[in-house]
């Protein structure tokens, strides 16, 4: 078989339906920015069908310049200071009782946007009771004052992705380290919040190595994992080694739970926020 032709489990039915265009109205309504969208999600039309989306907030221009990622990259513009409204008021016309939001990389700025961080999930509480919240955060630069603002805010569930293993880190992340982002994750963990993290596949990893990052993770303190296929977003960015055939995503799984983990979503199509709803306790 040609691992590198895109096979039959990775064919991914185009957004419709009646939620999907419900939600993809107030998105644009608000002037949002979703990774689904700007990340090439290809779950955007499940998600958004069941009326679910993940936000993303800081704009939607990162500063760093990852090989895997399809964000765009370079000079962000200035912080909006009404995103957190408008971000709390779409998950109030959605009627969701569980939000995701993420972010890009703000490196230009002094906190790395964890006040706007805060104020948007302060704001998403006020006016959504009840609401859960799960949040996929940068690394901070593994500033412990800046992860404790986010964690005191008070989400339910934090996720920090390493994205890959650690010998191909350097290779496809741009800035990030792997310790760094380990030790993220402890310092998550520490909170008492909830922490979560995940990584592709497919971008030449061994199994030897996915083992041991998921060893790595559990020892951070990490109860939530996530595995899913890599996909190239163009030709300029990193290219796929292998699609990794579903039945090794099922094994993965298996073995992430008898290593530790809470939750493993491990199959081609998952990505961080995928069924994130299912993940509170």
């Amino acid at each position: 078989m040609d691992t590198k032709r895109k096979p039959d489990w990775l064919k991914i039915r185009l957004p419709q339906g009646a939620n999907y265009r419900h939600v993809k109205q107030i998105v644009a309504g608000h002037g949002l920015h979703t990774i689904c969208s700007s990340g090439q999600c290809p779950n955007m039309g499940e998600c958004w069908g069941a009326g679910t989306a993940t936000f993303m907030i800081l704009g939607e221009i990162c500063t760093r310049s990852c090989k895997f990622c399809a964000t765009h990259s370079g000079k962000p513009l200035p912080l909006d200071p009404d995103e957190p409204s408008r971000v709390a008021e779409s998950v109030k016309l959605m009627g969701l009782k569980h939000v995701v939001i993420t972010s890009v990389d703000r490196d230009d700025l002094k906190d790395g946007g964890a006040t706007h961080w805060a104020a948007t999930i302060n704001a998403v509480k006020s006016i959504n009771p009840g609401i859960t919240i799960e949040v996929l955060i940068p690394d901070f630069d593994n500033r412990i004052e800046l992860i404790q603002l986010v964690a005191n805010a008070g989400p339910d569930i934090i996720s920090h992705n390493l994205e890959t293993v650690e010998r191909l880190t350097p290779l496809v992340r741009s800035r990030a380290n792997y310790i760094a982002s380990l030790d993220v994750i402890r310092k998550i963990s520490a909170t008492g919040t909830v922490s979560k993290s995940g990584i592709m596949l497919g971008l030449g990893e061994t199994a030897d190595e996915i083992c041991q990052t998921m060893g790595d993770l559990v020892g951070a303190g990490c109860e939530i994992f996530t595995m899913g296929q890599y996909l190239q977003p163009t030709k300029k960015h990193f290219e796929v080694s292998e699609y990794v055939h579903p039945d090794v995503f099922a094994r993965l799984k298996e073995e992430g739970l008898k290593r530790g983990f809470r939750i493993v979503e491990s199959a081609p199509l998952v990505r961080s926020s995928y069924h994130a709803e299912k993940h509170i306790r």
